[in-house]
């Protein structure tokens, strides 16, 4: 009993996961004609996420804003800035920024 119970999770983590790529997908697509929809299957796939508790996976993590929950589409509703070792995104929506470390790799 327990043992199915699992490979259920395991089969829906592996479902919903593949409803985050396809729901971000359809975001991008959406974008210029409808950007509320765009907004929408964002929200839907953060929610998918943590119903299922399955990460977001990290490139499709920075194209999104924390704050609003708007699909950042740089030129568009965002603007990239790189400083020193810092990639700058702002969202034009809302104004909010996130800092992301890049360069120097670490040596072991």
């Amino acid at each position: 009993m327990a043992r199915s119970r699992k490979k259920n999770k395991a089969v829906a983590r592996s479902i919903a996961q593949d409803r985050i790529e396809y729901l971000f997908d359809l975001a991008k697509s959406e974008f210029l004609i409808n950007p509320d929809k765009s907004k929408r299957y964002v929200a839907l796939a953060r929610k998918i996420g943590m119903r299922h508790r399955v990460g977001i996976p990290s490139e499709l993590k920075r194209r999104f804003c924390k704050n609003c929950g708007s699909l950042l589409v740089p030129g568009n509703n965002s603007r990239v800035r790189l400083q020193d070792e810092i990639i700058i995104i702002t969202c034009l929506d809302c104004g909010d920024i996130e800092r992301y470390p890049f360069g120097k790799e670490k040596k072991n």
